[in-house]
């Protein structure tokens, strides 16, 4: 069969709309602000080895080692016709624990799926040492429940007995059962829109349009590395500490450029640590892949074609593809961001012009749990914050947005009040934060939250100590703050600290900037 390209335009954007369409569902019908309000949730739709065709415009770090999750639930099922599987495990594809993947099959005629659909959803709590599920850790076992590939749904019905064993084990089951219904939802409407697509073109045709976006992709990607210099980039950058021993830790890589190959290679990074900023083998990949499909200009789709020129060596056992039973907590949301900055530091080496300054490199991950006096009963609140990005060879930086490996949007005042017993006492741009230079980085944001109820508070962040770098005579963009305020008494904490506010105290986090670029 000889490929339309007017048919594979279609294919490529009826394989788009198909997971844009589970991402709605999915936020029309979720429970908790964070899915329903942040968006903190990603769909995908995968040929029948687990392979990605196509993903919606959702999370960067969800979407990349999204099919590692599909093909440890292909290999570890045996799958019929309305099953769906869930699981978490970072070390089966998973990215940390609150992330919860849910996927299903597409059966059209045949005793094995032709397809997956997949979405991936960021849940408040799941179990743990902390409300939240976003400890300062130092094993997975305390970070929540682990799932290991298991039917949640089976022939169109709910197994109770295991979402009964998941609600019991976390602090808000009512908001996670509603999310799981969501869930459910996105992947039935996923099912559907693909057994429409296969009942009007047929299974052959829908299948041999699906490897050829995949080839398209790749061959495009080849092309936008092909035009790099050949040549070995190095660089390294620090995390500030894994929030226990107060020790910076060194992310390092060499990108060799081959023709229309880049190989990785990140294994003189520092050994795992203790502290929960370790990131597992998906989240290294999902970064390599965001930072090569965002230098491709052409509209193509982010799939398993946009891999097949990168070659990615980690280390087993060191902070970027961590071994079992490693704490992971902070290496999805922070190590993750730091991936990004070194891959993107080497590559301004050889294509200056193309790189940006560095980002705000952190997330500002916030989760406060408590008891809510107005409804008797407990909340887990979950919350990134935004920041400054990077200056660029011909623009200013965006100020107070999320950067690079989160998409998502803020919870708004409204929705933070409403749902949980806080007000938002500040909401600004933190003036003045992004890095001087020829083009100024972005700068970042402060948000204050007074606690209407006693509550504990854990933050992982970055960027306290070490500044997003600028290039190329560029300044710095500023270090972040994490402030606790009690009366009139402000106390400095560091960048990943947990603590127990009382009724009264508030939170204030002010979010790094973006570094410059050139010299004015």
């Amino acid at each position: 069969m000889k490929v339309n390209p007017i048919l594979l335009e279609v294919f490529k954007n009826r394989f788009s709309s198909i997971s844009e369409e589970m991402g709605v569902t999915l936020t029309r019908t979720s429970f908790s602000p964070n899915i329903k309000e942040r968006r903190d949730l990603s769909c995908a739709v995968f040929d029948q080895d687990g392979d990605m065709i196509a993903q919606a415009a959702h999370i960067p770090v969800h979407l990349g080692s999204m099919p590692m999750s599909v093909k440890a639930a292909i290999e570890n099922v045996t799958w019929q016709k309305g099953d769906m599987v869930i699981l978490n495990d970072p070390f089966k594809g998973g990215t940390h624990l609150p992330d919860i993947t849910l996927v299903a099959p597409v059966y059209v005629g045949e005793e094995a799926p032709s397809f997956f659909v997949a979405n991936r959803a960021h849940h408040a709590d799941v179990g743990g040492m902390t409300s939240g599920s976003m400890p300062i850790s130092t094993s997975i076992f305390q970070e929540g429940i682990i799932i290991p590939p298991l039917k949640l749904v089976e022939k169109g019905s709910i197994d109770r007995k295991i979402m009964s064993l998941l609600l019991n084990n976390v602090r808000t089951p009512l908001e996670r059962e509603g999310d799981f219904a969501a869930q459910i939802m996105a992947n039935i409407t996923g099912v559907r829109r693909t057994e429409e697509l296969v009942g009007k073109y047929g299974l052959e045709v829908v299948r041999f349009y699906a490897e050829s976006l995949m080839d398209y992709a790749e061959r495009i990607t080849r092309k936008t590395i092909g035009e790099i210099p050949d040549g070995t980039y190095e660089f390294e950058d620090f995390m500030d500490d894994d929030g226990l021993s107060g020790e910076k830790i060194t992310v390092r890589v060499a990108i060799t450029i081959h023709g229309d190959e880049a190989t990785l290679d990140f294994r003189t990074s520092d050994p795992q640590v203790r502290g929960s900023i370790n990131a597992v083998y998906a989240i290294t990949l999902s970064a390599v892949l965001y930072v090569f499909r965002s230098l491709v200009p052409e509209d193509i789709p982010t799939n398993t074609g946009c891999l097949r020129p990168l070659n990615v060596l980690t280390g087993k056992g060191t902070v970027l593809d961590a071994k079992f039973p490693a704490a992971v907590a902070g290496g999805n949301v922070e190590m993750s961001q730091r991936i990004v900055d070194v891959v993107l530091g080497a590559l301004s080496r050889a294509i200056p012009e193309k790189i940006p300054a560095a980002s705000q490199g952190t997330m500002n991950n916030v989760t406060i749990g408590g008891v809510d006096p107005r409804k008797n009963r407990p909340f887990a609140y979950y919350e990134t914050i935004g920041g400054g990005m990077g200056a660029t060879s011909g623009s200013n930086g965006e100020s107070a947005v999320h950067c690079h490996m989160t998409n998502t949007l803020n919870t708004p005042v409204e929705a933070l009040e409403y749902s949980y017993p806080f007000l938002v006492t500040e909401y600004s741009i933190r003036r003045g934060t992004g890095g001087h230079g020829l083009h100024r980085g972005g700068d970042g944001i402060v948000r204050e939250i007074e606690l209407l109820a006693e509550a504990d508070v854990t933050v992982l962040s970055e960027r306290r100590k070490i500044p997003p770098y600028g290039l190329f005579g560029g300044a710095p963009g500023s270090v972040g703050k994490n402030l606790l305020i009690r009366g009139g008494s402000f106390v400095e904490q560091g960048s990943k600290f947990s603590a127990t506010l009382v009724k009264g105290d508030r939170l204030r986090v002010e979010t790094p900037g973006g570094g410059g670029y050139g010299k004015k």
